[in-house]
């Protein structure tokens, strides 16, 4: 410290005190920068060149530090050492920064070199002149993202405007980086340079020559081939590097490729000998569901590549038990079950969207009873008795496996039918259905209304109300598709 404090007092006793001019184009005001110099090294004043660049300027005089913050970068200037910090990315100076009591002197030359390469690439000094240019660059490519796939790695670089595909080169060197090329761009080196690695890619580089900006990546994975583009859509300039796909990653992209949602289950509720709860008018709940499961059946072959297996497609009885074994042999990847409801007090009315739980309300109760009151028309009853000891605890370990995706399924369900019915929305609730026992995937029971409210039953008549109802099933499952299969492709 004495031997610094040496070499200040010489400075001073022995420097010349002068002034450069200084023009800031991005605000057009012209500034004058206090300076200090022996036969060597010019010195600038910190304070003055934070107020010339319009930075915020926080001082600790104690400690003999000044802080700047330009073009949302952080510098960090500290008294008696040749070091100064750009974030947390320490730069080397030839000569000590100079301790005025009121300031700080920053070696001119070699600072602005550090400025011009990592924060302000529009900043020119010329000293024979004395003349400082700000022109404060608004970079262009500012910013990486690096996803890793079972069979390659995709780097994506945010840009503030497209750029023409003829900009943009591209090649890997026999070292194994990857240089990508783009003219007329502006690259944030601080940002790209600490971005985080992934996949293929073991290092970023960036540097800014002239108006080109060139950015290497140092891969440490064998790249059978590679591609780049300008997506015009997003602002992202995209490049893709291919592997080899390894065996456990294949195996993981089989095990996905089997989850895809390609066969969906449809159960009409009840059928032949059971014809469900009646409404007022006479008209069946086992007809009503029959014709909505067909026409949701129909919407999901038109419009999907989603294969459709039917419990039944006609006036036919099957056993709750063999409804989700028929959907686990066809390797079904949703089971809905489609139902009218009914109560006692015909003013009740609405729609609601059940899946299988062991804890449920006294309303979920009731209708599970009398949906599950159809076995009094099998032969074999034995396999429901109370679902109890060894039943219930398989039971639970079976649908718990599907319990959150029964969820979003219903959820997504009972929103479609929200943008469709104006009848009451009664929430997805829990319930014990017999008919849900046993499904090796996710499963819903939907109530579409109450046959038992004269109102809803006269809506159940009309095909148009019908097919309303079909069609906000059919979206809800195209819906759930989606963002399943949008899951498995981000894992």
């Amino acid at each position: 410290m004495f031997f610094y404090r040496i070499i200040q007092i010489l400075l001073f006793t022995s420097a010349l005190w002068s002034e450069i001019h200084v023009f800031n184009r991005s605000s057009g005001v012209e500034y004058e920068i206090k300076t200090l110099s022996n036969s060597k090294v010019l010195y600038l004043s910190a304070k003055d060149l934070a107020k010339s660049l319009s930075s915020k300027l926080y001082e600790n005089r104690d400690r003999r530090k000044l802080v700047l913050y330009i073009a949302g970068r952080r510098i960090k200037i500290s008294g008696n050492t040749s070091f100064v910090m750009i974030d947390d990315q320490p730069y080397q100076m030839p000569q000590i920064v100079i301790v005025d009591p009121e300031d700080l002197y920053v070696p001119a030359e070699e600072f602005l070199s550090i400025l011009k390469s990592t924060v302000l690439p529009g900043i020119n000094f010329d000293r024979k002149k004395e003349f400082l240019d700000i022109d404060i660059v608004r970079f262009n490519i500012t910013g990486i993202d690096i996803e890793e796939k079972s069979n390659g790695t995709i780097i994506r670089l945010s840009t503030r405007k497209p750029f023409s595909e003829r900009n943009i080169s591209s090649f890997i060197n026999k070292h194994g980086w990857y240089y990508l090329t783009v003219a007329g761009a502006m690259v944030d080196t601080v940002s790209i340079s600490g971005g985080i690695t992934r996949g293929a890619v073991r290092r970023i580089e960036s540097d800014q020559i002239g108006e080109t900006a060139q950015i290497a990546f140092k891969l440490g994975s064998k790249i059978m081939s590679h591609d780049v583009y300008q997506n015009p859509d997003s602002n992202e300039i995209v490049i893709t590097l291919r592997t080899p796909r390894r065996k456990i990653e294949e195996r993981i992209e089989n095990v996905k490729e089997r989850q895809r949602l390609d066969t969906v289950v449809l159960d009409a509720g009840h059928g032949g000998k059971d014809p469900g709860s009646q409404g007022k008018y006479g008209t069946k709940e086992k007809d009503v569901v029959l014709d909505i499961t067909k026409r949701i059946g129909r919407l999901l072959e038109k419009h999907t590549r989603i294969k459709v297996v039917y419990t039944r497609d006609e006036d036919v009885w099957i056993p709750l038990a063999n409804r989700t074994k028929m959907a686990n042999d066809a390797d079904g990847k949703v089971f809905v079950s489609i139902h009218a409801n009914s109560n006692n007090n015909r003013k009740v009315q609405g729609y609601e969207t059940y899946l299988y739980s062991l804890a449920k309300s006294d309303d979920a109760i009731e209708v599970a009873s009398r949906e599950n009151s159809v076995i009094q028309f099998e032969e074999k009853t034995g396999q429901y008795k109370d679902l109890s000891g060894e039943k219930l605890i398989l039971a639970t370990m079976a649908q718990s496996m599907f319990l959150k995706e029964s969820e979003d399924l219903a959820a997504i369900i009972q929103m479609e039918l929200d943008k469709k019915l104006t009848t009451p929305n009664r929430g997805v609730k829990q319930a014990g259905f017999y008919v849900l026992y046993g499904a090796s995937m996710p499963n819903v029971l939907v109530e579409i209304g109450f046959i038992s409210n004269p109102a809803e039953e006269k809506k159940m008549k009309q095909g148009e109300y019908r097919q309303m109802i079909a069609e906000a099933v059919y979206e809800g499952i195209k819906h759930f598709k989606y963002s399943r299969e949008k899951l498995l492709a981000e894992e």
